[in-house]
């Protein structure tokens, strides 16, 4: 490409031979000559995920294919794609989902109309046949944001509950600032510490209302359907947010937040553990009585305000005491 592209897309591909074509077609679609595709095989070794990127993309101007020499997750798999983005702006597509036509030129368009650090969309997502609009929780649309402001509230749905890389682009000038790399080696919950980084230290973001990236779910090969040892990765992440926010001049009411977000996600694992295998269900529960009991009872009391009986039992079980804390 003889000028700096417009636009990246890192597209991480890993054992979703079937879905590619899907995905590949989506992206000659969204196409134009100021806009560049970058695949990532993550050393794929199921199917011939590999082989068909070579096939499918011989259709898709500016695209480039990197293989891995080893596995190594989704945040590793971004990264690579990251490091090797010359576009002005970035973003990302998951090998298995697609985008509708002409979507990533409206994306394009909202950046560059408010000059924004980034910008965050709704999704569509797809469980089997059927289809679902997911809304991003801010509800303050087309505006230029100071991103800090949709953290809180503790006890509502915001922006750092809304995790999703690819529902977004994102100006090279945090890549620069160190705010659009992955923490390398997660396998899930990669994008927690992500997100969390980007609200609190990026300085501009808008809401668009675009529903044009379809987000596969419930699909047989997809860590959220596997139960192995990748899943409790979300511990680690959980805490790197934590840590990360020690720092921070406003860590007590950050803390609050992402404390709450911690609860969610472990008493989600808990009450879905018989998907687990059963060393990994053992580890499940010692982690999470670990990180619940290095949490103060106030602490969890405010964690856990709404969160329903069902989900608070399930933590007071696995932490013991509690008594103090109601759902």
């Amino acid at each position: 490409m003889a000028n700096t592209p417009t636009l990246s897309v890192v597209v991480p591909c890993y054992h979703i031979e079937s879905y590619l074509p899907e995905t590949v077609t989506s992206l000659v679609n969204n196409a134009r000559d100021d806009f560049e595709f970058l695949f990532v095989e993550d050393r794929s070794t199921k199917d011939r995920t590999y082989e068909a990127l070579l096939a499918l993309t011989r259709r898709l101007g500016n695209s480039r294919i990197v293989r891995h020499e080893n596995n190594g997750g989704l945040a590793t798999a971004r990264n690579t794609g990251i490091d090797l983005a010359e576009g002005r702006y970035l973003t990302f597509l998951d090998g298995d989902d697609w985008l509708a036509p002409g979507y990533l030129a409206r994306l394009v368009d909202v950046i560059e109309r408010f000059d924004a650090d980034f910008v965050r969309t709704d999704h569509v997502q797809v469980t089997g046949v059927e289809r679902a609009l997911h809304r991003a929780p801010e509800g303050r649309r087309h505006t230029l944001l100071d991103p800090r402001s949709s953290i809180l509230p503790v006890d509502d749905t915001t922006m750092v509950d809304y995790p999703y890389a690819w529902a977004g682009i994102y100006h090279r000038r945090l890549l620069d600032r160190g705010l659009l790399r992955f923490h390398d080696g997660l396998r899930t919950a990669e994008d927690r510490p992500w997100i969390w980084d980007l609200h609190r230290r990026a300085e501009s973001y808008v809401v668009a209302s675009l529903h044009g990236v379809f987000y596969r779910r419930g699909l047989a090969g997809s860590l959220t359907q596997i139960g192995d040892l990748r899943q409790l990765d979300f511990f680690r992440s959980f805490d790197l947010v934590l840590g990360e926010l020690a720092a921070d001049p406003e860590a007590g009411r950050l803390r609050a937040k992402a404390l709450r977000n911690f609860c969610v996600v472990i008493a989600h694992q808990l009450l879905d553990r018989r998907r687990f295998e059963r060393g990994v269900a053992v580890r499940l529960k010692q982690l999470a009585a670990e990180a619940l009991g290095a949490m103060s009872e106030e602490e969890l009391s405010e964690a856990v305000v709404g969160m329903g009986e069902e989900r608070v039992h399930v933590l007071r079980r696995v932490r013991g005491g509690m008594k103090g804390v109601a759902a």
